[in-house]
């Protein structure tokens, strides 16, 4: 495993939509493990391929509840609104309000080429909309209601 270098707001690779994974290869668990471990180095719940270099539609999210890996993941329901603070990864000391949905259910498949399904509310919900984004080419500074700098 290694440690990627995160990709940082300016980047042209966070700006493009991800492609779809066309199959699910030795190289594509090892970017999971790879990505997952970047993660957990930088302190963070959550991770897109792009983020790090690669613009195929890769997530990997950590809430507290254990490790989630999803590759082609889409958005098949949302329910509710709930603004809260965000941070990102590939945006260092900018927060921000960003409206979400409440609740969503997430499908994708996972390193063993099977479809899963994720039902999920409040941070873990916010974590994987913020990872989906990602793929879109949409940073969460783009959504915010305000933004704020760090307290140094």
């Amino acid at each position: 495993m290694a440690i990627l270098t995160i990709r940082k707001a300016g980047d042209p690779v966070l700006k493009k939509k991800a492609e779809p994974v066309a199959s699910i290869d030795r190289k594509i668990k090892q970017l999971l493990d790879d990505m997952s471990q970047t993660m957990y180095q930088a302190d963070g719940v959550g991770l897109a391929a792009p983020q790090v270099g690669v613009s195929q539609r890769i997530i990997v999210v950590d809430v507290g509840e254990g490790l989630i890996e999803l590759v082609n993941p889409v958005i098949t329901a949302k329910e509710g609104s709930l603004v809260s603070m965000e941070g990102c990864l590939s945006v260092p000391g900018i927060f921000g309000d960003v409206e979400r949905c409440a609740s969503v259910t997430v499908e994708g498949y996972n390193r063993h080429k099977k479809k899963v399904r994720i039902s999920a509310e409040g941070l873990l919900a916010k974590a994987l909309q913020h990872e989906i984004d990602h793929l879109e080419g949409i940073l969460f500074i783009e959504l915010a209601k305000t933004l704020h700098k760090e307290q140094s």
